[in-house]
């Protein structure tokens, strides 16, 4: 699947292709979500849950020019 299929399903889809296809890596607190990071082929994936609202809010590519990426890489190494 590539990236813009997978940006085009809708976020229930999303969520049954990282369950069934993804391998779940790290998770880390930013602000107000809790980031689960999967790793979908060879690409990265963030899941944002918003735990206030008992909600995802997102689910996106990484972005490895994102400051978030500091609290990814004090706790893993990423590859790829």
């Amino acid at each position: 699947m590539s990236r813009e299929d997978f940006r085009n399903l809708p976020l229930h889809k999303k969520i049954g292709v990282l369950y069934t296809e993804g391998t779940f890596v790290v998770a880390i607190r930013y602000y107000s979500h809790k980031v689960n990071l999967y790793l979908l082929g060879n690409e990265y994936v963030e899941v944002f849950y918003n735990h206030k609202l008992d909600k995802i809010d997102n689910i996106d590519f990484l972005n490895r020019d994102h400051s978030r990426m500091k609290f990814y890489l004090d706790q893993i190494q990423l590859s790829i």
